[in-house]
């Protein structure tokens, strides 16, 4: 196991909290919660030793494509491949998109 971290520039705080991904089903699990403005932050979990680079890469094109609001996101990636990682992240983006997103939103 390997714990990371990463952060963006970002604007104002994301308004919800949301969760796509079940804890312990052997998918991708992302959780995002309003963060400090003016920063993201990324906590990833992997089982995947050594893919900082990676990690690295894929992150920082997700946050490059559009400016995003501030969040404090956990990512618990059970192995996942980058493809899933863009995935679930772009998920959870279009649920803080939501309308009524602003309490919890869970997806599976």
């Amino acid at each position: 196991m390997e714990q990371l971290r990463f952060e963006f520039p970002a604007g104002s705080p994301a308004a919800a909290r949301v969760l796509v991904g079940v804890v312990g089903s052997g998918d991708l699990e992302v959780l995002v919660e309003p963060g400090t403005g003016g920063v993201t932050t990324v906590d990833v979990t992997t089982s995947v030793n050594g893919y900082a680079r990676v990690w690295d890469a894929q992150l920082a094109r997700v946050f490059a494509a559009e400016p995003r609001a501030s969040m404090q996101i956990r990512i618990h990636d059970f192995g996942a491949t980058p493809g899933v990682v863009g995935m679930r992240l772009a998920e959870a983006f279009e649920a803080l998109k939501a309308p009524g997103a602003h309490g919890q939103q869970e997806r599976p």
